[in-house]
């Protein structure tokens, strides 16, 4: 790939359930199958010389799932962060977080600690994990920070964002959605202002890096105007 890069792209992991319902399994397989595909695609990313890759892996929402499925899906978690260690390490991956951590299960949120603690030294692809992330949670969350910490001072833009949950990562430049679904689903609402968007009928689970190179073209032949005009 010749042309420019994005430094940042989140993805919004979509279809899972369709992709395990058409072939008449279990959902729990579909978010299975989906696990392999982000496995996938984090490589494929990192060879690309992608920066940032956010994953919307589980949503404030998707609680209101059945405690079957939401158990398989924190299971699946622990088992990614447990086993793909050794591939951050030979890869310099460095693993981050993003949402409310303190509403996820114990167990939870000690791998997702001791995963961030042990490649925090790490310099290659940065992979921040979505886990219980909402936009309007997260806005919600910097501005009771915000307060508890100005009680005088006005809040503007730069101050509010410096309490997001990682303001030290830039904005997405392209966003990604699998499966068809025209919409954000709460997804960095205040980073992806600006964002590209990318929209694939492809499942999830079927996802390759072959789809991330397509996506990336498809983003390298628009022009980024950030509310301004061409001449």
């Amino acid at each position: 790939m010749g042309k420019i890069i994005p430094v940042h792209v989140g993805i919004i992991m979509d279809g899972n359930g369709r992709w395990a319902q058409s072939r008449g399994l279990a959902r729990t397989q579909g978010h299975l199958e989906g696990l392999k595909a982000a496995k996938r695609i984090v490589k494929a990313a990192s060879d690309i010389g992608i920066k940032f890759l956010t994953l919307y892996a589980f949503s404030t929402e998707n609680w209101k799932r059945t405690a079957e499925e939401v158990g398989f899906i924190m299971g699946l978690v622990k088992q990614y962060l447990r086993a793909e260690f050794e591939f951050s390490k030979k890869n310099k991956i460095r693993v981050r977080h993003a949402g409310d951590m303190s509403a996820l299960p114990p167990d939870i949120q000690k791998e997702l600690t001791d995963s961030i603690k042990d490649t925090a030294s790490f310099e290659g692809m940065q992979v921040i994990l979505a886990i219980n992330y909402g936009g309007r949670d997260e806005i919600i969350r910097a501005f009771n920070k915000y307060i508890t910490s100005h009680t005088e001072q006005a809040i503007n833009e730069s101050s509010l964002a410096s309490y997001l949950d990682n303001p030290d990562i830039p904005d997405p430049d392209l966003i990604i959605r699998s499966a068809g679904e025209y919409r954000t689903s709460n997804f960095l609402l205040w980073q992806s202002a600006y964002s590209e968007l990318y929209i694939s009928d492809k499942l999830w689970p079927d996802w390759d890096k072959n789809d991330l190179e397509t996506a990336i073209s498809d983003y390298q032949n628009r022009e980024r105007k950030y509310g301004g005009y061409s001449k």
